[in-house]
């Protein structure tokens, strides 16, 4: 991209790049692991049950001497519903929230599969306005032999302006992703933030207290658990003290 930003008062090195960028794909795709590991510290509660972010999370990552990508994770894309008549989800839905707002988009899919054609469909909106990368993520779980062929497809055949396999579990592919983000990104000085999460300490508590619950409760009680903190006070060592209450929606699940 040429675009190149000025900030009055602002310096920045020269080539230096910054921007926003959405991390956008279906439920389950890896993408809040992706975002943990592009910032370096964790800001995003992991689980595999689908539909663990509620909602939209930031966290900014830093590449030395190239630039810096705010990134942006949201609530996973739903699937397209089954009956053909039914009306298609809304830009408002979960999934797209926030995401119009940023510059870049990263595109991620855990499978990448020659005639996808749901996900070029979502692609074919997202790159209206804004570049797109595809993020094919857990290549550790995919055929080495079909990826190849299939990120030269994709490269040539639908626009992406890169083309980045990761396993978010490597640190490795994790950099590479964070390089393209910058490269996609406009010339621009380092964004005017002093952290790297908009997440606050009350909110990252109760989340990692809801991410134990997934991880223990599994099926039985899925989406229908929430967590407000009561009290949160420091102790000596730098340790807290947590009081929580553990939400439900039904009463047969305080049982449980």
């Amino acid at each position: 991209m040429s675009e190149e930003i000025q900030v009055p008062g602002v310096s920045a090195p020269p080539g230096f790049r910054s921007g926003f960028a959405a991390l956008v794909g279906r439920a389950n795709v890896g993408k809040s692991t992706l975002l943990n590991r592009l910032v370096g510290v964790k800001v995003a509660i992991v689980s595999p049950v689908p539909q663990t972010t509620r909602n939209r999370i930031l966290g900014v990552a830093n590449v030395p001497g190239r630039g810096q990508v705010a990134y942006l994770d949201s609530p996973g894309l739903q699937p397209p519903p089954a009956p053909p008549r039914r009306a298609p989800q809304r830009d408002g839905a979960p999934g797209r929230g926030g995401s119009r707002r940023t510059g870049l988009h990263l595109r991620c899919v855990a499978r990448l599969r020659t005639g996808d054609e749901h996900v070029r469909g979502e692609l074919e909106r997202d790159r209206r306005d804004r570049p797109v990368i595809l993020v094919p993520n857990k290549i550790d779980q995919m055929n080495k032999g079909k990826l190849l062929p299939l990120i030269e497809q994709a490269t040539r055949d639908w626009g992406y302006v890169d083309v980045v396999p990761v396993s978010a579990l490597s640190a490795t592919t994790s950099r590479a992703c964070a390089r393209s983000s910058c490269r996609a990104s406009p010339r621009a000085p380092a964004l005017p933030l002093d952290y790297v999460t908009d997440q606050g300490d009350r909110r990252m508590i109760a989340e990692i207290v809801r991410e134990k619950l997934l991880a223990r409760l599994r099926q039985e009680v899925p989406h229908s658990v929430a967590v407000v903190l009561d009290r949160l006070e420091p102790r000596p060592g730098g340790l807290l003290h947590v009081d929580a209450s553990i939400l439900v929606e039904r009463p047969t699940q305080k049982a449980i």
